[in-house]
C-alpha cells in the first residue's frame, strides 16, 4: 500500500469539502443564519488537515488498483464525516451518529433522512443536505481527477472504484478528459433544469435543492410532503430529468459525437426504458381508480416509478398506501436500480443482463452439451473478469443484505419496515414502506441499527468492494 498517495488524495478531498461549503455559507448569509457559521467552523478544520497533507507531492506515484480502492472508501468515509459536522454544531441534528447518518446519505445520494420537520430547518443547512447529493451524484473523485492530474494514467484505478456499474469505460483516451466530459454533461443537465423549474415558476431556493437531489438521484426533500405541492408541470419535469439522470452518461457522450446508432444499439438503455415503461403501465392500471383523473393516475405512476428505479427517492403521493402490486414492483425496482455510469444506485440494468444471459447460457449448455456459446452486450463480447466480477458481487450483496436485515431487526420493527429500511439503504433510495415509506423517516431506530444502515449505503455507493477491502489485511501492506 501507498499510504502517501493515499493521504495526498484525502488532503484534497478535504480540501475540495471545504470549498463546497462556500455555497452553503452564502445561503446562510442571504438569509441572515446565526447556524452559518457552524460550515465556517468545519472549512476551518478540514483545511488545517487538508493543506498539510497537499503541500507536497509525494515522491512514491505507483498508484494500482488496491490504493485506488482504500482511497475511495476513505475518502468517503473522511468526507461523510466532515460534512456530518455542521449538523451537529449548528444543533439541527445533535446526535453524531444520526448527523453522520444524514450526511452518509446525502453524499451516497439515498435520500433516507432522520429529520421528522424539515420546514423548520434553517436555509443553509438544507442547501447543504442537498448539495451534497450533487456532490456524491457523480463522485468526488471524478470531480478532482477533473481538475488535478493526481496519478498519470493510473487514476483509472480511481475511476474504477468510484464509478458505479460493472466495468468502466473510458470515453475519451485519457481519463482525466474522460472526467471532464461527465462532468460536462452533468453541469449542463443540471443547468437546464433549473431554467425549466424556474419557467414554471418554482422558486429558486427550491429550484436549486431539488435539482441538485434529481441530478444526483438524491431526493432529500426540503418539503414534508417532498414534491407532491408543487403543480403538475414542475412534477413532470423532474419526473423526465430523474429518468435522463439515470441513463449511463456513455450514451450521452455518443449523442454529442453524432453517433445515435450506436448509441442506440447499448441493450442497457433500450431494457431501463422498457422496464420504466412496463412498471408505469402496471401501476397506472392498479391505480386509476384512486385518483379522479386519468393523468393524475398516471402523472403519479411515473413519477414514482422514475424515482424508484433511478433510486431518487422523492414522492408526490403516499404510494404506501397503494396495493399490495404496486407497491411490490416499487420494491422490486429498488434492487434493479439505473444505468451503470449514471447517477443512479440498485444492482444496476446492465448486472442484471449479464446475470439474465449467464443464466440462459447455462440452461442452453444443458440442453446443448457441445454447444458453445459467447456471452454478449452491444455486439462485444463479455471478458470473462466481467462475468467473474457480477457473480461475486451478487453474491456479496446477498450476504451482506441478509445480515443487515438480521441485525436491524434487533431494533424490533415489522418485517417489511426492517426489510425495505435495508433495501432502500443498500441500493440508496430513500424511502421505503411502511416506518420509512415516503411519509416516515430513520429517527425511530436506535444508534447501532443506524450504524448498520450507514455501512449499508456507503457499501451500495461504492460498489461494495471498496469498504470490503478495508477490512482486508493484505491490501495494508506497505511496498
Amino acid at each position: 500500500m501507498n499510504y502517501s498517495m493515499v493521504m495526498y488524495i484525502i488532503g484534497w478531498i478535504l480540501n475540495f469539502e471545504a470549498a463546497f461549503m462556500l455555497p452553503s455559507c452564502l445561503v446562510a448569509v442571504i438569509y441572515q443564519e446565526k447556524c452559518g457559521i457552524s460550515f465556517l467552523i468545519t472549512m476551518a478544520a478540514a483545511l488545517v488537515i487538508g493543506i498539510p497533507l497537499t503541500v507536497r507531492k509525494p515522491k512514491n506515484k505507483d498508484f494500482h488498483s488496491r490504493e485506488g480502492f482504500a482511497s475511495v472508501a476513505l475518502g468517503w468515509m473522511v468526507l461523510s464525516m466532515v460534512g456530518s459536522v455542521p449538523f451537529v454544531i449548528s444543533g439541527v441534528i445533535p446526535n453524531p451518529v444520526e448527523a453522520l447518518f444524514e450526511a452518509v446519505s446525502g453524499f451516497t445520494t439515498t435520500g433516507s433522512s432522520v429529520l421528522t420537520n424539515v420546514e423548520v430547518v434553517p436555509r443553509c443547512i438544507l442547501f447543504w443536505r442537498s448539495f451534497t447529493h450533487w456532490i456524491g451524484g457523480m463522485g468526488v473523485l471524478v470531480f478532482i481527477m477533473a481538475i488535478l492530474p493526481l496519478s498519470g494514467g493510473k487514476n483509472i484505478n480511481l475511476m474504477r472504484a468510484e464509478s458505479p456499474g460493472p466495468s468502466v469505460t473510458k470515453m475519451t483516451s485519457k481519463i482525466k478528459s474522460t472526467a471532464k466530459v461527465l462532468y460536462q454533461i452533468y453541469i449542463v443537465m443540471t443547468i437546464i433544469q433549473i431554467i425549466l423549474l424556474l419557467i414554471g415558476k418554482m422558486p429558486l431556493f427550491d429550484a436549486l435543492t431539488i435539482t441538485f437531489g434529481t441530478a444526483g438521484t438524491g431526493g432529500f426533500g426540503i418539503k414534508n410532503d417532498s414534491l407532491a405541492g408543487y403543480s403538475p408541470y414542475l412534477q413532470y419535469v423532474v419526473t423526465t430529468f430523474m429518468i435522463l439522470f439515470g441513463v449511463n452518461f456513455n450514451f450521452y457522450f455518443l449523442l454529442l459525437l453524432k453517433k445515435p446508432i450506436e448509441a442506440l444499439k447499448s441493450e442497457e438503455v433500450r431494457w431501463y426504458f422498457g422496464i420504466i415503461a412496463a412498471a408505469v403501465l402496471v401501476i397506472f392500471l392498479y391505480i386509476r381508480s384512486s385518483y379522479p383523473t386519468a393523468e393524475e393516475a398516471f402523472r403519479h405512476s411515473a413519477f414514482q416509478v422514475g424515482s424508484i428505479i433511478t433510486t431518487t427517492g422523492y414522492a408526490t403521493t403516499d404510494f404506501n398506501l397503494w396495493a399490495q402490486v404496486p407497491r411490490t414492483i416499487l420494491v422490486m425496482l429498488m434492487f434493479v436500480g439505473a444505468c451503470a455510469g449514471s447517477t443512479g444506485g440498485g444492482i444496476k440494468v446492465s448486472r442484471i443482463l449479464i446475470l439474465g444471459k449467464t443464466i440462459r447460457k447455462e440452461l442452453n449448455q444443458l440442453v446443448h452439451p457441445t454447444g458453445v456459446k459467447k456471452l454478449q452486450m452491444d455486439g462485444r463480447l463479455i471478458s470473462h473478469e466481467v462475468l467473474r466480477a457480477a457473480n461475486v458481487y451478487m453474491i456479496i450483496y446477498i450476504l451482506i443484505f441478509a445480515f443487515s436485515v438480521l441485525l436491524v431487526g434487533i431494533d424490533d420493527f415489522d418485517l417489511v419496515t426492517n426489510f425495505t429500511a435495508v433495501a432502500t439503504t443498500l441500493n440508496n433510495v430513500g424511502p421505503g414502506l411502511e416506518m420509512v415509506g415516503p411519509t416516515g423517516n430513520f429517527s425511530a431506530f436506535s444508534n447501532g441499527t443506524t450504524l448498520v444502515m450507514i455501512f449499508d449505503m456507503l457499501a451500495g455507493r461504492l460498489e461494495l468492494f471498496p469498504l470490503l477491502l478495508l477490512f482486508h489485511p493484505g491490501a495494508w501492506k506497505k511496498f
